[in-house]
């Protein structure tokens, strides 16, 4: 296993050994954790083979790897979820998206934002980047948490039109963001 980044608690490594496939399936199986993506539904194996493993295998080459990567806990090994921080054009580096599905029980011990907090550093310090952003469900609380204890901002609310109307949707979407003029070097916005 190449490890892409460790916090205290965590270990950041690029998808791709060969338990990957069944970890997605599970993660993506468990309708809590899918709520807030597409109302609570099973992502199907061959979705997860055909679809959703490419697309976390991609290289972005303006940063030099990959966008998505598994999170395990350091202590166990114990597969966690993914987290995402990749730019949305793979020619340029200075905004990047920042993402995260954990599963249960993950939830609530901090860790999607000790995640966060890292991968922001990093994007900051080793890849230029010089905006981070972040979008949820306006409805999806936990998730805007994780956000604003990141260091993330609240920058609009939108509307837009989404193929599956799941619960909350019609509330829009909000966006975060955080400018590396405003990053304080704890992973969190400072003051100017």
């Amino acid at each position: 296993m190449r490890t892409f980044l460790e916090t205290e608690r965590l270990v950041l490594r690029p998808f791709g050994e060969d338990d990957d496939v069944e970890r997605l399936v599970r993660l993506d199986s468990d309708p809590e954790v899918m709520r807030f993506v597409n109302g609570g539904r099973p992502t199907s194996r061959a979705h997860v083979v055909e679809r959703v493993l490419p697309r976390l295998t991609h290289d972005h080459p303006c940063i030099g790897t990959r966008g998505f990567w598994a999170a395990e806990e350091k202590a166990t090994g114990a597969f966690l979820g993914w987290f995402e921080f990749r730019p949305p054009a793979d020619d340029c580096a200075d905004a990047v998206e920042l993402g995260y599905r954990l599963g249960r029980s993950a939830w609530g011990r901090g860790y999607a934002t000790e995640g966060a907090r890292a991968l922001i550093r990093k994007g900051f310090t080793d890849f230029g980047v010089q905006r981070v952003t972040a979008d949820t469900m306006y409805v999806n609380s936990r998730s805007r948490r994780v956000m604003e204890k990141a260091g993330l901002v609240f920058v609009r609310r939108w509307y837009g039109e989404w193929p599956d109307r799941i619960d909350g949707w019609e509330h829009g979407d909000v966006e975060y963001a955080l400018e590396r003029s405003r990053w304080n070097g704890r992973g969190d916005a400072g003051r100017p």
